[in-house]
């Protein structure tokens, strides 16, 4: 028992050796940092500025800061656009891509290439297409007959055409769905068919409700995600024109390496963090209503 007892004892030690560099990755680079901003948050202070205590100043600042709403606005708008659009043009491919065809691999290879152009690049290579003079969209507009658009370079236009160049980049969500679809059992489809069912039945009645875990997971994982758009009005439109594209977090960067006010950009970086959580939490209580786990059902 000595000898059991010494040999758990020397697991342990390493187990715990063999973690400390995530714990210490952790807690230097993400639990660190979110303690500094939420104690940041509550001061008045200015990159190169001393730390004076300013309580819920920085909050209650928000409430009478117009271009915080508009930031806000703009953001949810892009999310709600952008997050729908991504998974019904991903889930349409993956289906397409999971029919047994000539070529099958080189079409998924295809369709993920996008995926892995480094963002910057994918910006400046949209920069060009929506170009209202020269760009790809407007020259096959004008063969086709039709009327160019001045695209991100218009206040009614800008958060529309980044909603379009939001379904470049699907292939990471295509591939989730892709390998949801290949775990649906196919005796499902089979049982269908045999009671009569055309492809309509099958995906109304098999795909989409063994699908629902899997769009829900793509679904939080978008909303996260596009409440977090930066690059896109970073490179491209520096929150332009007129404040259209003034996207949340590209105001937060805004305040705090422009302005220098790191405690009011503290302020809206857990303003954000608690809307994320809302909203995440919300869509946890409504996916009862609506997503199917099997083993659940068996039960």
């Amino acid at each position: 028992m000595a000898a059991l007892s010494g040999q758990r004892r020397l697991e342990r030690r390493w187990g715990l050796l063999m973690a400390l560099p995530a714990i210490l990755g952790f807690v230097i680079f993400t639990a660190g940092p979110m303690v500094a901003s939420l104690v940041f948050s509550l001061s008045d202070w200015k990159v190169g500025g001393s730390l004076e205590y300013a309580g819920l100043d920085n909050y209650a600042r928000l409430g009478g800061d117009d271009l915080f709403w508009q930031s806000l606005g703009s953001t949810t708008y892009y999310t709600l656009g952008a997050v729908p659009l991504v998974m019904i043009v991903s889930f349409a491919v993956a289906m397409l891509l999971n029919q047994k065809v000539r070529g099958l691999a080189v079409w998924r290879t295809v369709f993920y290439l996008p995926t892995l152009v480094p963002a910057i690049a994918n910006v400046v290579l949209w920069i060009w297409i929506f170009n209202p003079d020269f760009g790809l969209l407007n020259s096959l507009l004008r063969q086709g007959g039709l009327p160019g658009g001045m695209w991100i370079y218009d206040e009614s236009t800008a958060i529309p055409s980044l909603i379009i160049m939001s379904t470049w980049g699907f292939g990471n969500t295509m591939v989730i769905f892709l390998a949801g679809l290949q775990g649906v059992p196919r005796h499902l489809y089979e049982a269908v068919s045999i009671d009569g069912g055309g492809p309509w039945h099958r995906f109304w009645h098999v795909t989409l409700p063994m699908m629902t875990p899997t769009i829900f997971y793509n679904l939080v994982v978008g909303v996260i995600g596009t409440f977090q758009v930066f690059n896109q009005a970073y490179v491209m439109t520096e929150g332009g024109p007129n404040n259209a594209t003034l996207f949340y977090v590209y105001y937060l960067f805004r305040k705090a390496f422009r302005e220098s006010e790191m405690g009011y950009a503290s302020a809206l970086a857990w303003v954000l963090f608690m809307i994320i959580m809302v909203v995440t939490f919300l869509m946890f209580r409504n996916a009862r209503r609506w997503v199917y786990y099997e083993m659940a059902g068996a039960r």
